[in-house]
């Protein structure tokens, strides 16, 4: 008989970790496994996306992305239905309390998103089926709801993000990975700060890649681009960043370094794919630093490879990183790559050899951008080696096979 596995995932929107969800189950063995899914709130284009082979668990989807205008109003009365549901809210006031008390102690601000996280995952559906294998595919709800309501001998998670810098803490967890079977991190320098939150975990963890669809990748490259702002012209250059408006990603202080190059004199063209909570607030910026015209929010973009092959440089200036999906598809369309010398983009990049680390203030990205204008012929060297970064996943699919072998 087929073994079935369930993965859990937050949402299915477009970004990183849900690329590279997509991406794993396209490899998934079928005449091993039977594949289930389920989406804690319900939502996210990327479904469209999943392979007929995949049974989505979920009674209602919205495949409204949880960006739009439409989805978020869905997203929002998707959480307060969830927070009432099995009275979630009220078994969790002194957890949300306390946690909150906590974030104001350690002077992280409050952070509305992992304080219901929990509540969340307690009114989300619960189901009977027993399955040989749960993943939580994420942090946050899916791995509180794994832990708590998933009946699976052997279950595994997956650690995205730098989780210290992120704002995860033991107690909000309420120690949830001690009571995994596996926890898989995506890079070294992830399962390391992982680790120094829970150390006990260390002979369970392991890095497990971020999977991708390289030939879909390459194909989907070869679509044409209908913006007519970011066109190659005689002195022009044109930068790409591809990520979620947040204040991860660092976009104010990219705009700040256009400022820099643009007062130089310099012709160039930033374009960001991606949308997020930060866009009304990067877009006043822009227009208070007078470059509005050359950072250009594009907003997600189904298909965002023909613009990494249209771009002239590949700009990833973040605050943290787990290991960047953005990254990793810049460099299989050979991209030239400039990245902040941070967690996460300085395991993905050798600096000098396939693009350039930096320090992240806007002096520093300014400049790097612009030895890279100055030098186009190494920009070219840059983007030849970054084509010859080493594809290989067959064993990440190994350790899914083995959990279920020798869990």
């Amino acid at each position: 008989m087929k073994k079935k596995i369930l993965f859990v995932i937050n949402t299915l929107g477009r970004a990183g970790a849900e690329t590279a969800l997509i991406a794993l189950l396209n490899n998934m063995d079928t005449k091993k496994y039977d594949i289930y899914l389920y989406v804690v709130l319900n939502q996210g284009e990327m479904a469209e996306e999943l392979p007929s082979y995949v049974k989505l668990l979920n009674k209602h989807y919205c495949k409204e992305s949880v960006l739009s205008s439409k989805g978020k109003k869905v997203l929002i009365r998707g959480i307060l239905k969830k927070i009432f549901v099995h009275g979630a809210i009220f078994k969790n006031s002194l957890y949300i309390i306390s946690n909150a008390l906590s974030m104001i102690k350690n002077k992280q601000g409050l952070l509305f998103d992992k304080l219901l996280w929990k509540v969340v995952s307690d009114g989300s559906e619960r189901f009977n089926t027993k399955f040989d294998l749960a993943v939580a595919y994420l942090e946050g709800a899916s791995a509180y709801y794994v832990r708590d309501y998933v009946n699976a001998p052997v279950k595994a998670g997956f650690i995205h993000i730098d989780y210290e810098l992120a704002g995860y803490t033991r107690k909000l967890d309420r120690d949830c990975y001690k009571e995994y079977t596996k926890i898989f991190t995506v890079s070294d320098e992830v399962k390391e700060h992982f680790l120094h939150i829970y150390p006990d975990c260390k002979d369970k963890t392991a890095v497990f890649h971020n999977m991708l669809n390289v030939k879909s990748i390459i194909s989907k490259s070869k679509q044409k681009i209908n913006d007519t702002v970011f066109v190659k012209e005689d002195g022009r250059t044109l930068l790409l960043t591809v990520g979620r408006l947040t204040k991860q990603k660092g976009f104010d202080i990219a705009i700040k370094a256009l400022r820099i190059l643009i007062k130089k004199g310099y012709n160039v063209y930033w374009m960001i794919l991606g949308d997020g909570p930060e866009r009304n607030t990067l877009s006043n910026l822009a227009a208070k630093e007078g470059v509005s015209q050359r950072f250009i929010l594009a907003g997600a973009k189904e298909n965002p490879y023909p613009y990494y092959v249209a771009t002239d440089i590949y700009v990833h200036a973040t605050r943290f990183e787990g290991k960047s999906i953005a990254i990793q598809e810049a460099q299989i369309l050979g991209c030239p790559i400039i990245a902040s010398d941070c967690s996460g983009n300085r395991e993905q990049i050798e600096s000098g050899e396939n693009g350039l680390l930096c320090n992240f203030n806007p002096k520093d990205i300014a400049d790097a951008i612009e030895s890279l204008i100055k030098e186009p012929t190494r920009a070219k060297i840059f983007g030849k080696n970054a084509l010859k970064v080493k594809v290989d996943y067959s064993k990440e699919l190994e350790m899914i096979d083995a959990l279920l072998e020798n869990p």
